[in-house]
């Protein structure tokens, strides 16, 4: 057996600081995501004229115009990451997203003042955005430097635990307020408690930040190509290109089948908000389990085969699984096909910050995989609730289905562009 190369005081450190650092991602998503569930209230509040699907479509428009920053995030704290530090800008983006979530909670209505509040609601989530768009990244390269050699998929993955626990967090406070309050009260007010939730835990995350140990180290963030676009594309083109294309399409499935799948069993599959919440929170439990269990794969069998599976299971299954999810009438059923769905998704997930880490050097590791993501994010991730709901609105909805599908095949392309052996990280300790 071999022995480790890391003392009991070493792991514990390394341990602590995942922890440390996915907590605030979790708080980070959940602020993201309370939107996406809390939309179905608080769209006609903002958007008072139309039917239920125009409105939907209108904050969806919002949501994506979110991603829209993304980019811009990207670059701008993968920068901060490279030149001063990965802390640094994981302390920023968390107060950013504190930050837009406060404004949300205390935004006023249409009603009460007209076409600036549509606005002002679409300012808070550009900020959101922008914090969001670092986010990524940042905790990526953090997460995927400090974790163990020889098991960085398996603590990697708690990236995705994290993320998917912010989402899982955000629907189960919307399903306890649905309990808790009436209809007309969540639409009232009752819409407005989670943001404020979300902006009081990401001041605890604040502090379990600021007490991070750096990962980065002096001379990399002194070097001229620190946080360069230029040195980016000049020396690491190829793997920039690479990242973003199976994150096109590991970003559009996984939206497909989380947030916008509340959406599609209501409104194409015709069961109430309720049921579609409670089936969601269930599938998104068990999502989240599988994470540790696929990012543990991927150590034993490579994260270029686990990005081949995942590219050849989602262009196969895609269409059967959303064609069944619109006929489907038993609730139990809809929950095994969204399982089977995202235990396919998991084959990214599960490694999606080590994957893309692994490619670039520690000079440009956060701006490379923050960038690159956060473009993949805002074409393709962010609208795929927009186009969804658009291609409805003219009758083609099994076009959604068709373009994710392409989308897949598209990333297991892609996939056979990644190395069989990491070039970075790999050999870190």
């Amino acid at each position: 057996m071999t022995p480790s190369p890391y003392s009991a005081e070493e792991r514990r450190k390394r341990i602590f600081a995942i922890v440390g650092a996915s907590s605030g991602n979790l708080v980070e998503w959940f602020d993201f995501y309370v939107y996406a569930f809390c939309a179905i209230y608080f769209a006609p509040a903002f958007f008072p004229k139309g039917d239920p699907t125009s409105q939907l479509l209108n904050t969806a428009g919002v949501f994506a115009a979110g991603f829209l920053m993304r980019p811009i995030g990207g670059w701008l704290f993968g920068r901060i990451a490279d030149k001063r530090g990965r802390k640094t800008s994981m302390v920023i983006s968390v107060t950013m997203m504190c930050a837009g979530s406060l404004a949300i909670a205390c935004m006023p209505t249409y009603a009460s003042i007209g076409t600036l509040a549509p606005v002002l609601l679409l300012l808070a989530r550009l900020f959101q955005g922008l914090s969001v768009g670092g986010e990524y990244g940042t905790t990526a390269t953090y997460m995927s430097e400090v974790a163990l050699k020889g098991q960085r998929g398996f603590f990697s993955s708690f990236q995705y635990v994290t993320l998917i626990g912010g989402q899982l967090l955000a629907v189960l406070v919307v399903v306890i307020l649905q309990f808790v309050l009436s209809e007309d009260e969540l639409r009232a007010w009752g819409w407005r408690i989670p943001f404020v939730i979300g902006a009081l835990a990401a001041v605890i995350a604040l502090f379990l930040r600021r007490s991070l140990e750096e990962t980065s180290n002096a001379s990399t963030r002194a070097s001229k190509d620190a946080g360069s676009v230029a040195s980016l594309f000049r020396h690491h083109k190829a793997a920039f290109f690479t990242v973003l294309g199976y994150t096109a399409g590991g970003s559009l499935i996984f939206y497909t089948f989380t947030t916008y799948m509340q959406k599609y069993l209501v409104n194409s599959a015709g069961m109430s908000v309720k049921t579609a919440s409670a089936i969601m929170t269930g599938a998104l439990f068990v999502y989240m389990l599988m994470q540790p269990l696929f990012g543990m794969l991927s150590d034993r069998i490579g994260r270029r085969a686990s990005m081949l599976w995942f590219g050849a299971l989602g262009a196969l299954c895609t269409v059967p699984i959303l064609t069944a999810l619109q006929n489907v009438t038993s609730p139990f059923i809809a929950f095994l096909l969204i399982i089977l769905a995202l235990a396919i998704v998991s084959f990214y997930t599960s490694i999606s910050g080590l994957v893309k880490a692994e490619m670039f050097p520690p000079e440009v590791r956060a701006l490379g995989v923050g960038l690159a993501y956060a473009v993949a994010n805002a074409l393709f991730g962010g609208s795929a609730e927009y186009v969804a709901l658009g291609l409805k609105t003219l009758g083609h909805e099994q076009a959604f289905y068709w373009y994710v599908t392409g989308m897949m095949v598209l990333a297991f392309l892609v996939a056979f562009r990644l190395p069989r052996e990491a070039r970075y990280l790999h050999h870190d300790h």
